[in-house]
């Protein structure tokens, strides 16, 4: 004779707690889906701004110090407006470079021996450059800017390459990637790096 074992009834308290236990299971697996595509959806956005209407990068090297250091993380914007006075960053040789507006299009550019920089016959005020030196210059002063281009001059003008130069030369709109608006990173010099 075999003996059969009892199965313990179940109470209806029992089974409603499973029940409420699997409904919370199914809740919670709705809400980490539904979390992560608004998560991957929110990356998404972003990368496709920074690539397109705001790019991030970040700056390698000192050409643009005081204002600009080594590692700090800018956002530009791309516009057709630039100003003089304007960082923009522009590719240069696949490089990504941030310099200065000094020149628009039609404007006669000229740099003293003192490095004192004048547009169109009027001196430059320039409190972003610590120290006025002419630097590398291998073109013909004074230099008018050709149509739809941009000189440009880093801060640090000791260092840097710049349109002085005719390896670099003048900005065509092509090359640009957009106006300097921001710097993000370090956080204790968040704003725009243009005041």
């Amino acid at each position: 004779m075999q003996r059969i074992q009892s199965i313990p009834a179940l109470k209806a308290a029992d089974i409603q707690a499973e029940v409420q236990r699997l409904q919370q299971k199914k809740r919670n697996r709705l809400i980490f889906r539904n979390t992560l595509i608004f998560l991957l959806a929110v990356v998404a956005l972003a990368v496709l701004l920074a690539q397109t209407i705001f790019p991030v990068m970040q700056t390698l090297g000192n050409s643009m110090a005081p204002t600009l250091q080594q590692g700090d993380t800018l956002v530009a914007v791309k516009t057709s407006k630039l100003h003089k006075g304007d960082l923009v960053a522009f590719y240069f040789n696949n490089r990504l470079l941030v310099k200065r507006v000094i020149g628009l299009p039609g404007d006669t550019v000229d740099i003293d021996k003192k490095g004192q920089v004048t547009v169109n016959g009027k001196a430059l005020k320039e409190p972003y450059v610590k120290n006025l030196v002419k630097g590398e210059v291998n073109i013909k002063l004074p230099f008018e800017v050709p149509q739809e281009r941009y000189f440009v001059l880093g801060d640090d003008r000791e260092t840097t390459i710049d349109s002085r130069n005719s390896i670099v030369g003048t900005v065509a709109p092509d090359q640009l990637v957009g106006k300097v608006v921001l710097r993000v990173w370090p956080f204790e010099r968040f704003g725009n790096p243009n005041q």
